[in-house]
């Protein structure tokens, strides 16, 4: 009886240790199955992360092109516009340079009808009493004709006592004189004219020299 009672004894003993290392060995794989959905939901949200990431550097690459292109796009109607506001001027400019010296080939034909008058009245005889109405009628044509230029922006450059001026005036010779300061005109030979600003012809004069320093008759 003893025997059989020691071999139940082991034999319980022995299915108990059996049942411990099967409850061990179920721990165990319940352990690294636990482990492995660990991992593999640690590596699933990485993937995420990094997807994620190169989602985002996409966009930026994108936003930073249409910023790019926005700010060409904004840079080329700037100077699109600069270029037609250029036009613009240099056409306004034009049109008012015609407007100015449309005039400019009729306005020099007619100054040798003004220096005709003005070479008439120079030698007619102011004390002849028979010529007076015919020297009248030529004052007012003279100044009939040179109030309309004056009117279309011609005016008369050079008059006596003036400094001299290359820019306005030619010297057609020099003379020493006392009653004149140096380098003035004397004396007008032709008058010269202009036509808003712009020089028609330069007035033809004689300068005062009253000292060795000359004069300058180069502009």
């Amino acid at each position: 009886m003893a025997d059989k009672k020691d071999q139940q004894t082991e034999q319980n003993v022995d299915q108990t240790v059996e049942q411990q290392k099967a409850q061990q060995q179920a721990a165990q794989a319940a352990e690294d199955a636990l482990q492995q959905d660990a991992a593999a939901a640690e590596a699933e949200t990485a993937g995420t992360s990094a997807d994620q990431t190169d989602k985002i550097a996409e966009l930026e690459l994108a936003l930073s092109k249409a910023e790019a292109q926005v700010k060409e796009q904004r840079d080329s109607v700037l100077r699109t516009q600069a270029e037609m506001e250029n036009v613009r001027r240099r056409a306004s400019q034009d049109v008012e340079k015609a407007h100015k010296f449309a005039l400019e080939k009729f306005a020099n034909e007619l100054l040798t009808s003004v220096d005709n008058l003005e070479r008439a009245l120079q030698l007619a005889d102011q004390q002849d009493e028979s010529s007076r109405n015919f020297i009248e009628g030529i004052e007012l044509t003279y100044k009939s004709l040179t109030s309309t230029l004056e009117k279309f922006g011609v005016k008369a450059v050079g008059e006596e006592g003036e400094a001299f001026n290359p820019d306005l005036h030619q010297a057609m010779s020099m003379q020493e004189s006392s009653e004149h300061s140096n380098n003035t005109i004397m004396a007008v030979m032709q008058k010269g004219y202009e036509l808003n600003g712009r020089l028609l012809r330069p007035a033809m004069v004689m300068v005062a020299r009253n000292s060795d320093s000359g004069v300058d008759t180069k502009a």
